[in-house]
């Protein structure tokens, strides 16, 4: 089966809480502190693999989750880190957030995406000691690591792409030319997924070819298959209209390539400007004759190439202009210097500000920021519920719940965790 769109819901690990500890010698009743700080929280990375071809891995497993931290230990022993989560994604996947922005494209192998970053692990008590604190009996707790909602779609990567209505023949013609076994008969939409084959023309030249499911009016808007497989046009170098030269399915054969021509710009604008061949398919039937002479009249500055996908005859020839066309585009790209296996870290999310909503007399408190101090905080110690109450106070949340009229014994939630107001 074939999916080439999923929504994913990715969250790194969280860190590892710090740890409290204190030594313990012969002689010496009571030592200093030695808790040791929380591993990180491992990460959630994509990774583009030439092995995989479809995205449906990850329409049974939306969920990705990596592994958390350990917590410190005694005797200063740092916890260890969580394990990164590895996906495989097929090359060609582009990464986007819920609204449609590319955050990441993984067009190479070997690209990496860090997609959800892991919490940092918490400070064990030795990191708390001062000149005046000597021996302080909290520590912190781990950071959560990040989260969020992605779309994975895959464009797929060929150097040339098959353009044309139903029972064009692009399927035989496919067949014909590689070792791809698309689904062949007389009725629309028989190629219900792209179809990728190999050409080899000796010589260790070869090219990759894509048909795509054939393209009805009103494709750019959604019609038919619409924007499913438009978007794997995109990719190819250069595009070869299949014609049915015999009109059998009754449709005149220069309007339909006017038709296919304007499809793909009402589509995307930039399309026509991509390299294109016309191959009148269908001539070993003889109402083509009359068809293809009127053809040649009105495209005589088109490279148009009279075919049979099902005799072979033209198709030789048309095989050379098509690598030859593809090789002269390439040409036009700069080479990608190889830099092995690049890793992008997708944007940060944005930061959600300090949000104080009031409902009877419970104050529910939002932001990233007073949330993050309530998850670190250690509130099994009176220094720790200090140090939380003086991190909430800097980010002005009592000067706000003032504003708003809080009361002695009014009740405060912040995230899942709630308080009593004590002025």
């Amino acid at each position: 089966m074939f999916v080439d769109r999923v929504k994913v819901f990715v969250r790194g690990g969280k860190g590892g809480n710090g740890a409290v500890s204190f030594r313990r010698e012969k002689n010496v009743p009571r030592g200093g502190p030695d808790g040791g700080d929380g591993g990180d929280g491992g990460e959630v990375v994509f990774v583009a693999s030439a092995q995989k071809n479809t995205l449906i891995d990850l329409s049974y497993r939306p969920h990705l989750y990596a592994a958390d931290g350990f917590r410190g230990q005694g005797k200063n022993r740092q916890g260890k880190s969580g394990a990164a989560l590895y996906v495989k994604v097929p090359v060609g996947t582009i990464i986007k957030d819920e609204n449609g922005t590319i955050l990441a494209d993984l067009h190479r192998g070997g690209i990496k995406a860090v997609a959800a970053r892991g919490g940092k692990g918490g400070r064990g008590n030795t990191r708390f000691t001062t000149s005046r604190r000597r021996v302080p009996d909290f520590a912190e707790n781990g950071e959560p690591g990040e989260k969020r909602t992605l779309i994975l779609e895959l464009k797929l990567l060929a150097d040339v792409g098959l353009v044309g209505f139903p029972n064009a023949g692009k399927s035989t013609f496919l067949s014909r030319v590689s070792a791809a076994k698309p689904k062949i008969a007389d009725f629309p939409f028989t190629t219900l997924v792209p179809q990728l084959g190999v050409v080899y023309l000796g010589d260790e030249r070869s090219f990759v070819i894509a048909d795509l499911p054939g393209i009805i009016e009103g494709a750019h808007k959604g019609a038919g298959l619409g924007h499913q497989f438009l978007k794997h046009i995109e990719r190819t170098e250069v595009l070869l209209y299949i014609i049915d030269a015999a009109g059998t399915e009754g449709r005149d054969p220069y309007s339909d390539f006017y038709n296919l021509q304007k499809e793909l710009k009402l589509y995307n604008e930039e399309m026509l400007g991509k390299p294109f061949i016309l191959a009148a398919n269908k001539i070993d039937l003889p109402q083509s004759e009359e068809h293809l002479k009127k053809l040649r009249d009105k495209v005589k500055d088109i490279p148009l190439f009279p075919i049979s996908a099902v005799t072979g005859a033209g198709i030789d020839l048309l095989l050379e202009e098509l690598y030859r066309g593809v090789q002269a585009k390439k040409a036009l790209i700069p080479e990608e210097e190889d830099l092995g296996n690049d890793v992008i870290f997708l944007p940060p999310l944005e930061k959600r500000p300090l949000h104080i909503r009031l409902k009877g007399n419970v104050y529910f408190i939002s932001g990233d920021e007073v949330e993050k101090a309530a998850l670190r905080a250690d509130f099994n110690s009176t220094e720790g519920l200090r140090r939380f109450q003086e991190r909430i106070n800097r980010l002005g949340v009592e000067r706000e719940l003032v504003k708003m009229g809080i009361q002695e014994g009014d009740t405060v939630c912040i995230g899942d965790m709630e308080f009593t107001y004590s002025h």
